[in-house]
């Protein structure tokens, strides 16, 4: 493992970096720019080997290697169709890569009742994704551009879990027989647990782990439960951060703490109904949060154990700190500084890498400042 460290940080250190330095309330750290002109990024794995792979939307996996960005995106890639928020979206090396090489990645894709999640995975061999295989498809799909989800994230176990939006049809979320508005279980060859929660339940999608979720685009596991972690988009307020349990309802749309878009007015019954989970942290108004990471690393020692979360519509990055599943206090970074951050990945040289979303986006990290 050290050595994959001193690989990864040997093959940035050279990148060109334009720096600021930001203060935070525990640290000093500046902003450097590893790459530029990246088209809306959604997602970044960290190879073994020092390179990067990011996903952009319109259906390219990219290739960051010794400071450039390779022209010649991975080919193999599954058919991905852009729609509204859809496209390609995560991606996620399987536990064993460094024996296997299987890459995931999640995307929209259409079918005969429309447009849905899926989740694929290939070996990497160079500049290509090969035996490309379907492990996850949504059903029922759907005709609206929003709420994919859709996050990757493997436990200790091994199990795969895949977050998934509404998409756009809120009333989906509390439906057994959909897979839409939940977060999804499965071996990492697409076969589903035998002790998923609603498995031999009839009426029940047996790949469900959860159900009353509107849209998930951030996970990440506990680095000392090993629970999982994720935050969904509400609508107008209402955003949460949940940990993640097997069978839980968290509620949407019966319970939430937003509002009708524009109108303001009530959805559901209310912020709370016994059977239904609470946010362990919400924001109200939304700050539209992209890309999640508990930070782990000895660059930044006073923030270990910290969760950082990016925000789009509030372009910024939050920092949680917290004391097992109780927030005891929230900093707001970089207001402004980046635009909408997408994704947040904590690095295995100890640093923290933002990828923001825009036509000609940008990669960064931020290191240690005097």
């Amino acid at each position: 493992m050290r050595t994959v460290f001193v690989l990864l940080i040997g093959a940035l250190a050279a990148l060109p970096a334009s720096a600021q330095v930001q203060r935070s309330e525990e640290h000093s750290f500046r902003v450097v720019e590893l790459a530029r002109g990246l088209q809306q990024p959604w997602s970044l794995a960290f190879l073994p080997d020092g390179r990067l792979l990011v996903t952009e939307k319109a259906g390219r996996l990219r290739i960051l290697q010794d400071g450039k960005l390779d022209p010649q995106p991975v080919a193999g890639l599954p058919d991905v169709t852009v729609h509204g928020q859809g496209g390609l979206m995560d991606v996620a090396l399987h536990p064993r890569f460094a024996n296997n090489g299987l890459v995931y990645l999640s995307y929209a894709a259409r079918g005969a009742d429309g447009v849905g999640t899926e989740v694929a995975r290939g070996r990497l061999a160079g500049h290509r994704l090969e035996g490309l295989q379907v492990i996850f498809r949504q059903s029922p799909k759907g005709g609206r551009g929003q709420h994919f989800g859709s996050r990757l994230v493997f436990d200790r176990q091994g199990y795969l879990y895949i977050t998934l939006g509404d998409r756009g049809e809120m009333e989906r979320a509390q439906k057994p027989d959909d897979h839409a508005g939940s977060v999804i279980r499965l071996h990492d060859d697409g076969r589903v647990p035998t002790d998923n929660p609603f498995v031999g339940r009839p009426g029940w999608k047996p790949e469900k782990f959860t159900l009353g979720n509107r849209n998930q685009q951030g996970a990440a596991l506990h680095p000392t439960t090993g629970a999982l972690w994720t935050h969904e988009h509400g609508p107008q307020g209402g955003d949460e951060v949940n940990v993640i349990r097997a069978g839980a309802n968290y509620g949407w749309p019966v319970i939430t703490y937003g509002v009708n878009y524009g109108i303001g007015t009530k959805i559901g019954e209310g912020t709370a109904k016994p059977g239904m989970e609470q946010p362990l942290h919400k924001w109200v108004p939304s700050i539209a949060p992209s890309g999640m990471a508990f930070y782990t690393g000895d660059k930044f020692p006073k923030w270990h154990g910290d969760l950082f979360i990016g925000a789009l519509r509030a372009e910024l990055l939050v920092r949680l700190r917290l004391d097992g599943e109780k927030v005891l206090r929230e900093e707001r970074l970089l207001q402004g500084t980046l635009g909408r951050i997408r994704d947040v990945r904590a690095g295995p040289d100890g640093l923290i890498y933002l990828l923001t979303d825009e036509s000609r986006a940008l990669l960064a990290r931020l290191e240690p400042a005097p």
